[in-house]
Formats: structure tokens, sequence, C-alpha cells
């Protein structure tokens, strides 16, 4: 199994039901040293699942102060697959360690990110 932090859209019911075909269970968790901002999105596919246009995304600062919260999703090998399909260019999937001291795999900021504004996601 693999272990995925999901701090905005994923953990709503219809994106978990359009990608990964059930709801997952997860705990809740944070990551240190990142902040959350907003990218405006276009796929047509991924906003008929969330209903939103604008998703937070991570932008790493390395600050110890910054911290988001979210929750870690066990999910299959095939499932992260479909999770990296969800996610548009904006997003690259990477490793991270979560407070608790848990490895998982997160979505952060790619270099050609279009980041609109850094907010709190409480």
């Amino acid at each position: 199994m693999e272990a995925l932090f999901s701090y905005g859209t994923l953990q709503q019911t219809q994106v978990q039901l359009d990608t990964f075909g059930r709801l997952l269970n997860g705990q809740a968790d944070a990551l240190v040293g990142y902040r959350v901002g907003l990218v405006k999105i276009t796929d047509p596919d991924v906003l008929k699942s969330s209903g939103k246009e604008h998703h937070p995304i991570l932008i790493y600062t390395a600050d110890e102060a910054d911290q988001v919260e979210g929750t870690v999703f066990a999910i299959s090998e095939q499932e992260l697959l479909r999770a990296d399909s969800y996610e548009v260019d904006d997003y690259v999937r990477q490793k991270a360690v979560l407070k608790s001291g848990e490895s998982c795999w997160i979505y952060a900021a790619s270099e050609k990110a279009h980041i609109l504004d850094a907010v709190t996601i409480e």
C-alpha cells in the first residue's frame, strides 16, 4: 500500500468516487515546511469532479512554522496512478515526511505552476 497525504480536493467524496471508485479511509496528520496557495483549474473532468475552479496547492517554504493540515490515505499503487491522472500539470508528486514521522506521497507545486495566492486552510 501507498500513503498519500491529501490537503484539498482528494478529500472530497465525489472526487474520491470519480478517481478511485470508492471512498477512502484516512488519518489526520500535518505537513511541516509548506504553505498552501491556489491554482486555477481548466481541465473539464477535474472541474466536473471537484466542482471548484480554484484548487489548493502545496508550496515548499522550509519554514517549520508553516504547516498544512490534511489526511493520510492508504491506497494501492494503481490508485496512486489514478491520483496522478487527476492532478493537473501544476502539481508534481513527490515523497515527504509528515509531522507524525510517516513517509508519504504529496502533490506539490511544480516548477510551471501558476500560483494565484497564498491561503490558510482550516
